[in-house]
């Protein structure tokens, strides 16, 4: 009964757009939770305070609903049409990460996956839970248990099939379902993703310090950047996607088939003097369903006023000028820094 409910379940799962699905149980992976405390022990989460707030939940998943007997892990692709590193070309436009330059992933693959868990009571009862990414939930090392991939020197999911563009989400379950086989893969002495790094945030292979990724300089860290790491962000406003770009492994990735993740037109690469004049108003307006507006409107300028600094291109100071009095100090401080830099 089980093995032909996991059957009807990948089915289903596939036909909601999920391109992979796997299953572990809660425990399956039972060497996370010191792996965790070594990363914030070290200081390498920066700025997210939530990852240590919330460590026993995020390193044993036993322990975030204890009545749970199996994790569904789904993947769903958004490959983008284009290298994203073309981008980081056009020094007077902005480079936003690949998934950012449309729908907010969270809310699409939470709706597929509640559809998914829906069926799931109906066909076989139980309860469910479903994550995407914003509770204690560590969803590369469980995907990676239920056979979905391995984790890369750059740190993130790595499938034969798929690549490495895609989100995750979990559905946790009562339901006792049969347990897939953790996935076995090697990045062999390939470094090409650690070498992609423009800010070398990679201490190691398979470790991040995050306090150097440009992801989460220009999204999670508040507060001005550090003078050093400034003139490495280059153009990125919005997150890096230079060692997902880099890898080999992506010659294999499936072109995603959600429309809502290809890059909207005036997401792909804007132009940096449009994007330095939006007020708070002007910004939750263009960003309206786009995972960029919850960083808000000072954060964001802060990152586009670096690119201008880095930029070279003179045009731009009439743009910067204005923001050296901005009430937001983050943000007079990047515009200041940019003028500096400005010939």
């Amino acid at each position: 009964m089980n093995a032909a409910l996991r059957e009807e379940l990948i089915q289903t799962a596939r036909a909601e757009g999920f391109s992979a699905v796997g299953i572990c149980a809660p425990d399956a992976i039972p060497e996370a939770a010191a792996r965790l405390q070594a990363f914030v022990a070290e200081g390498r989460h920066g700025q997210m305070a939530w990852m240590e707030d919330r460590m026993h939940w995020r390193g044993d998943p036993t322990a975030l609903w204890a009545e749970a007997r199996s994790v569904i892990m789904l993947a769903e692709l958004y490959t983008p049409a284009h290298d994203p590193r073309e981008d980081t070309a056009r020094p007077d436009r902005g480079a936003i990460s690949v998934y950012a330059q449309n729908r907010d992933y969270h809310d699409l693959v939470k709706k597929r996956l509640k559809r998914v868990g829906r069926w799931l009571i109906d066909r076989a009862g139980g309860e469910i839970k479903v994550f995407v990414d914003t509770a204690p939930v560590m969803e590369k090392p469980l995907a990676a248990a239920a056979g979905l991939g391995w984790q890369g020197k750059h740190t993130n999911l790595l499938s034969r099939e798929l690549g490495n563009w895609f989100f995750l989400g979990a559905i946790f379950t009562t339901l006792d379902l049969p347990k897939d086989k953790p996935a076995r893969g090697t990045c062999g002495s390939c470094t090409a993703c650690l070498t992609a790094c423009p800010t070398q945030a990679f201490p190691a292979p398979y470790q991040l310090d995050a306090r150097r990724c440009i992801s989460y300089l220009t999204i999670e860290h508040h507060g001005p950047v550090d003078e050093e790491l400034r003139p490495k962000l280059g153009n990125r406003i919005y997150g890096c996607d230079d060692c997902l770009a880099a890898c080999p492994w992506n010659k294999f990735a499936v072109e995603a088939q959600e429309l809502r993740y290809s890059a909207r037109p005036d997401l792909r690469a804007p132009p940096l003097a449009e994007l330095a004049a939006l007020d708070d108003a002007a910004f939750r307006a263009r960003f309206s369903g786009s995972p960029i507006k919850r960083i808000g409107r000072n954060r964001f300028v802060r990152n586009v006023l670096y690119a201008i600094g880095n930029s070279g291109d003179p045009a731009l100071r009439a743009v910067v000028q204005p923001l050296t009095d901005d009430p937001d100090e983050t943000v007079a401080d990047a515009a200041r820094w940019a003028l500096s830099r400005l010939p």
